[in-house]
């Protein structure tokens, strides 16, 4: 159905020439985003202006109703003269300015593409690909309110497929870490083949599968999973408690009461993946995070209550390499190094520490998989993370059956202009066609990708100690 011009008593979209010319869609659109932007915006205006600001924020919405307004006009008069308002800095709220009591602010870091775009896309596709409802594990009906789709929406949006296109071209990826060691009297970048992406989950995706996860966790205490899908360890000291949930495969981590060795058990049962992280798994690959050659077929949530930890490790070779896994929750900080060393109870010694973003993923693969080990050091707040790995074929446990539904996925292509390619025009000269040196091909738009790549926000490791410091002293190179 066609979108109608704004219509009714909407002062912004009635009086404004510039309005007339949208869609009420359009306008609503607006709307919600400048509003999302507000604390921003009104940084270091004084209470009248950002009222005033916020007013006008809500007008543009054909919906808004708006029943005492702000006198605009006014607070524009008297904005030479107000000592709090500074409308050129960048420095935080003053005190006493409040904005708009309707406008939610967002509690945590978002990229730009997730504030463009927070619906929960993950639920639609799930629906798409749950028709028969042969996984339990995922088909939960005791999920909360919060996780679940609102199958109607008054919020116009563009179809899922352009919705997920744009999306998709605004990742950003970094993949210049650099971090020199000698390994065998040779110096190594331990860092290269690391790859970290964000833009990948929405705010409002993240919120969906901690949810999700909470469930899952409640089954397993329930003792509603098979038999090692869920693993629940007494806390006996600091690190030493974090739960884990596995699909796909159970895997060993070290020498267990039947004697079994460190890797993939043949005979355990565990549950296959839930149909929600497969979503997960299809973005993954879809969006260039994993190469179409290494789609994971086994999964580990991780759940850290504050002080759990992972001590350093090389991941198994049982299971194939890139693998990668994504944070919930919390930000943390990965500890990388060829030699790390254990402190004392959740804590280690390494050459360097590479935040972890909510919602981002960590690539691991070449050097930053295999002779590089990582870990975790004692979170300061509960965290989440999955971590998405392919087994080796010849590891994989007795009975495995591939998932019919991660066969076949193919990347998105890099288009640079879509309408240039539709009315006949060639390709761009930037985009090219290569060979990922992960294994898979792809096509990368050199363009809007490296730009992408190009991103980072420096970030100071806060060292809260002279001995935290001479650990850390010995990193020898980390270009951001």
């Amino acid at each position: 159905m066609d979108e109608q011009q704004p219509q009714g008593n909407n002062k912004g979209s009635d009086s404004d020439p510039f309005l007339v010319n949208y869609t009420s869609s359009d306008l609503r659109t607006a709307s919600e985003f400048l509003a999302t932007w507000l604390p921003f915006l009104s940084r270091d205006l004084c209470n009248r202006c950002t009222q005033s600001l916020s007013d006008r924020i809500h007008s543009i919405d054909p919906g808004s109703q708006n029943d005492a307004p702000h006198e605009e006009n006014d607070a524009v008069e008297n904005c030479d003269n107000c000592d709090n308002c500074d409308a050129h800095s960048l420095g935080s709220w003053k005190d006493g300015a409040e904005p708009n009591s309707n406008v939610e602010t967002p509690t945590q870091r978002l990229s730009w593409a997730d504030m463009a775009q927070e619906d929960d896309e993950f639920g639609e596709e799930e629906h798409e690909n749950n028709n028969d409802g042969v996984n339990v594990v995922a088909g939960d009906s005791n999920v909360s309110d919060a996780a679940k789709v609102v199958a109607s929406s008054d919020k116009p949006t563009l179809p899922r497929e352009q919705r997920e296109y744009i999306r998709f071209m605004n990742v950003r990826r970094k993949k210049d870490f650099i971090c020199f060691e000698r390994v065998n009297g040779k110096l190594v970048n331990i860092l290269e083949g690391l790859e970290l992406h964000t833009g990948i989950i929405s705010a409002a995706e993240q919120k969906r599968i901690v949810s999700y996860v909470a469930s899952l966790q409640e089954k397993g205490r329930k003792g509603e999973l098979k038999d090692r899908t869920f693993t629940a360890p007494q806390k006996w000291m600091r690190g030493k408690g974090r739960q884990t949930i596995q699909f796909g495969c159970c895997y060993n981590y070290a020498v267990d009461r039947d004697g079994n060795p460190p890797g993939i058990l043949h005979n355990a049962m565990v549950d296959p993946i839930p149909d929600l992280f497969k979503v997960i798994i299809r973005r993954l690959i879809k969006w260039h995070v994993l190469p179409p050659t290494c789609v994971p077929d086994s999964c580990i949530v991780n759940i850290y209550e504050e002080g759990d930890c992972i001590p350093p490790h090389i991941d198994n070779h049982d299971f194939v390499r890139p693998f990668c896994t994504v944070s919930f929750l919390s930000e943390c900080n990965i500890v990388f190094g060829s030699n790390l060393k254990i402190v004392g109870p959740g804590e280690f010694d390494g050459s360097i520490a590479i935040p972890l973003p909510v919602g981002s993923v960590l690539v691991l693969n070449g050097n930053g998989a295999d002779v590089a080990k990582h870990c975790v050091p004692a979170v300061p707040t509960k965290r989440i993370s999955i971590t998405f790995r392919r087994m080796d074929v010849s590891k994989r446990p007795f009975g495995y059956v591939p998932e019919p539904d991660l066969q076949g996925i193919q990347p998105l292509a890099y288009e640079v202009d879509q309408e240039k390619k539709s009315s006949g025009h060639r390709p761009s000269r930037h985009t090219k066609r290569y060979k990922d040196r992960r294994g898979g091909g792809r096509n990368d738009a050199m363009g809007s990708a490296t730009r992408n790549e190009r991103f980072s926000e420096a970030r100071d490791l806060n060292l809260s100690s002279p001995r935290t410091a001479n650990r850390w002293s010995r990193v020898l190179g980390y270009m951001l």
